[in-house]
């Protein structure tokens, strides 16, 4: 359930910080990222070096330190998470939280996030029933912070009542929780296809092209950390397949067409793939020998996917989304050849990518795209595949927020 989603720990002082190492430990079983922020006080009961052994990630704890903010400032620290989890809470750092302030790293990134925020509260028992304490709490829940905790128990300063930090398996029920029931597209089904398709001439030689795939996975990633039970058709690639993301290979386009098929009904489809547009009227059983003349090649036109999916009655998905790789020379080109196949094809959304020779991005780890539906067009930056995938799926999940 929470397999590929990308998890922020923040770790703030008090003893109970050592059951973080725990939960690390167990988000990592289950497939999950971890990337922690190790407040000054937490560090004063767990170290940096543990926890960055556990996370197999850096550790980060300063502000103002010069390379991590150049590398990873505190605004992408908090917002490169599918969700942010406190564990534990320290009364300080609850009422950094209530008053808004941001003068250490764990405050900053609490206040940058667009996420949901996670907090297992964990102080003396006198503490948290202090009013300041209940009315900081009473600030943040009602702001959208998710609680999990306190338990009533013994505490580590020989007294006994409700404070102490919610136990792992808790905190991960939690977790887990919030993306069975409160990610944005929880409860939705994806499809997305992926990657080249190779149509055989012969046992050693096909028809294909250069798809990497690398848009296509990150798309079902995308999707899949925000909730929805995504299913990956994809053709050959040197990928390895998306964490929490069900996938079937194939090779042909006739056989992604079935998988397809067989995937419906579902509520976004996303046609990200490569797929040849024609193949040879007939496979050779036997590698075609080289004698002389080249042999001539009969090819039949493959089926269209995307306009299948566009077409499919009452099992057409809500919103069908296409790819379009274009080698126009200007960016009103571009968009103008896509939304001529957008009509075409009757399908919703095109996301056209410029793969013409220079750019770089057609198996490359970037792309420039042009999200082009009825209303016209919106341009993004060249951006990394990942990212590309983040504004997509950022743009499906308002589509149905919107939708009654």
């Amino acid at each position: 359930m929470i397999a590929g989603k990308r998890i922020l720990l923040v770790i703030s002082g008090g003893i109970a910080a050592y059951k973080s190492l725990d939960l690390i430990r167990r988000l990592r079983e289950r497939g999950a990222s971890v990337r922690c922020v190790l407040s000054k006080g937490g560090a004063e009961f767990v170290t940096a070096l543990s926890v960055s052994a556990l996370s197999e990630d850096k550790v980060y704890g300063d502000l103002f330190s010069l390379t991590d903010e150049s590398e990873m400032g505190h605004i992408r620290l908090s917002r490169e998470a599918d969700v942010v989890v406190v564990a534990p809470l320290s009364a300080d750092l609850l009422a950094k939280m209530a008053a808004g302030r941001a003068d250490d790293l764990a405050s900053a990134v609490l206040l940058a996030t667009d996420k949901t925020v996670l907090v297992a509260p964990a102080m003396n028992h006198r503490m948290w029933l202090h009013p300041a304490t209940q009315q900081n709490m009473s600030i943040v829940e009602k702001r959208g912070v998710v609680r999990i905790g306190p338990n009533v128990g013994a505490m580590a300063c020989n007294e006994e009542g409700p404070g102490r930090m919610a136990e792992v398996s808790e905190i991960l029920g939690a977790i887990e929780n919030y993306f069975a029931t409160g990610a944005p597209l929880s409860g939705r089904r994806a499809l997305v296809t992926s990657g080249p398709t190779f149509e055989p001439i012969d046992p050693v030689r096909f028809i294909g092209n250069r798809s990497s795939g690398k848009q296509g996975h990150a798309v079902a990633q995308a999707l899949a950390r925000m909730g929805a039970a995504t299913t990956l058709v994809s053709g050959p690639t040197g990928l390895a397949d998306p964490a929490g993301v069900s996938v079937v290979h194939v090779e042909t386009a006739q056989q992604m067409l079935d998988a397809c098929k067989a995937a419906l009904p579902v509520d976004v489809a996303v046609c990200a793939a490569a797929v040849a547009d024609w193949r040879p009227k007939s496979a050779e059983p036997r590698k075609i020998k080289k004698n002389g003349a080249p042999p001539a090649i009969e090819l039949l036109a493959n089926p269209d996917i995307l306009a299948a999916l566009s077409a499919a009655g009452n099992l057409r998905p809500h919103l069908v989304v296409g790819f379009a790789a274009e080698t126009e020379a200007d960016r009103e080109a571009i968009i103008a050849a896509a939304q001529k196949k957008r009509k075409a094809k009757g399908c919703d959304w095109i996301v056209a990518n410029d793969v013409a020779a220079g750019t770089g991005t057609f198996g490359g780890d970037e792309n420039i795209v042009h999200l082009v539906d009825e209303t016209g067009a919106m341009s993004w930056p060249r951006l990394a595949k990942s990212e590309v995938a983040a504004r997509l799926a950022e743009r499906i999940s308002a589509f149905f927020g919107t939708r009654s």
